[in-house]
């Protein structure tokens, strides 16, 4: 009516859009798959008493568990291309919980090789880190270092949710009730994945979180050959700058202190359950410094975050035998080390991304990914020895805390990534 102001028209209120379900849910897998890869570092003794089992040949195990969980990234990430993301994901789930379920009955090296080596590392490697990369490509145009820091985070945050609970139970239950709490959990995981697990934005008649639809058309992933992407990647220098420096990154992180910081503090006389809660401390840390270091990964040069990560985690592991495992020396490790535990991942994803284009980040983040877990791998072992023939964990973590040194240096070494072209205006 003339002069009626009419009230504005109700705005309908904006829907959570499913983006942020698959982030949740996802951050779920890696929570309870980190709790799986987590759970061998409390097993190490109750087997080496149980068994007579050699801490060397134990780690041997844990050593194929952590090479397996990176060199199956790659092939995982051209499954899930094919296959779809919600496939790949239950099989693994499935074989976690069918895996870890058997260890209780284990009586032999060779069933403990099959069981936490070969199948938990095959089933862990299909959810491992190259799993967040794929969601946040497939699933996000906006946020994607926030949303990877959060999802790398969830690493951290498993061994803080199971590592204290976990000894608790070993150590007033025994090792298998662990091993059986930590296969439920696999199975439910299962099932939340089963009922609300979406490949990609089509399947919700969604487009990506933050996409344009006339600058976004919907594109099909394509499976890609996971050896041809490495032939194509090998052939350049920040391939090897990133998989080097990741290599270390994995040998001073998920192969060292990840399944043996526990153990070495029981040589120096702390309890299980009091090491396993200085891990879960560590686990605080690198929660909030992972999510942070997505933040700064989408605003700074990620070659300088890679430089300062590296250089302070190398300073923290030289600093630790000089720290007498006095409470406050390992509260100070704690919080240095906890805090870029895991921060070189949000980094090292934008600059494959930068480096290698969108098509390909995936499979080429796979291949350093597996670079990162050999590192593991084989400071998992390394360790283990050094503590069977020298009586002694300290010199693994001296040569740890020297590589990271040196890849801090070498991330300096990758190339700016070029400037966007800018068009200059045409007179009229």
């Amino acid at each position: 009516m003339p002069g009626v102001c009419l009230p504005p028209a109700a705005t309908a209120p904006k829907k959570l859009h499913y983006a942020w379900v698959v982030a949740g849910i996802t951050f779920l897998i890696l929570l309870v798959t980190a709790g799986v890869r987590a759970t061998p570092s409390i097993l190490i003794i109750p087997l080496e008493r149980e068994f007579h089992w050699t801490r060397a040949a134990i780690s041997g195990a844990i050593a194929v568990n952590i090479a397996l969980f990176g060199i199956i990234g790659p092939f995982a990430a051209s499954f899930m291309g094919r296959y779809g993301l919600r496939k790949i994901i239950l099989f693994a789930l499935a074989l976690l919980a069918f895996a870890v379920a058997l260890s209780s009955t284990m009586h032999y090296r060779w069933e403990l090789m099959l069981f936490w080596g070969v199948l938990v590392g095959t089933g862990s490697g299909v959810t491992a880190l190259v799993l967040a990369a794929v969601v946040v490509n497939r699933w996000f145009e906006e946020r994607r270092g926030l949303v990877l820091g959060m999802l790398t985070a969830a690493n951290a945050t498993g061994q803080l949710v199971f590592l204290p609970f976990l000894a608790k139970l070993v150590t007033t239950h025994g090792w298998r009730s662990a091993v059986y709490f930590v296969a439920a959990i696999a199975a439910v995981v299962f099932f939340i994945v089963l009922f609300w697990m979406k490949d990609s934005p089509a399947d919700v008649g969604l487009l990506a979180y933050g996409a344009i639809p006339q600058d976004s058309p919907a594109i099909t992933p394509v499976a890609r050959p996971p050896l041809g992407a490495l032939v194509w990647a090998a052939k350049s220098r920040e391939f090897w700058i990133l998989a080097g420096s990741f290599f270390v990154c994995g040998a001073s992180t998920n192969g060292l202190v990840q399944v043996h910081l526990i153990p070495m503090c029981l040589d120096f006389g702390i309890p299980q359950v009091q090491a396993a809660s200085l891990l879960a401390a560590m686990g605080i840390f690198d929660f909030f410094g992972t999510i942070v270091s997505g933040w700064l990964s989408d605003r700074y040069d990620n070659r300088w975050l890679l430089f300062w990560y590296y250089g302070l985690r190398g300073l923290s592991l030289l600093f630790l035998p000089f720290s007498n495992f006095s409470f406050y020396g390992l509260s100070l490790f704690a919080m240095f080390y906890g805090l870029d535990w895991i921060a070189t991942v949000p980094p090292t994803v934008r600059l494959t991304a930068q480096r290698f284009g969108p098509e390909r980040a995936n499979l080429v983040f796979g291949w350093i990914f597996a670079g990162h877990q050999l590192g593991a791998g084989v400071a998992a072992f390394g360790a283990g020895l050094s503590r069977t023939l020298l009586l002694s964990y300290l010199p693994a973590f001296f040569a740890a805390g020297a590589l990271c040194i040196i890849a801090a240096s070498l991330t300096l070494a990758i190339s700016r990534p070029p400037k966007p072209v800018v068009p200059k205006p045409v007179a009229a």
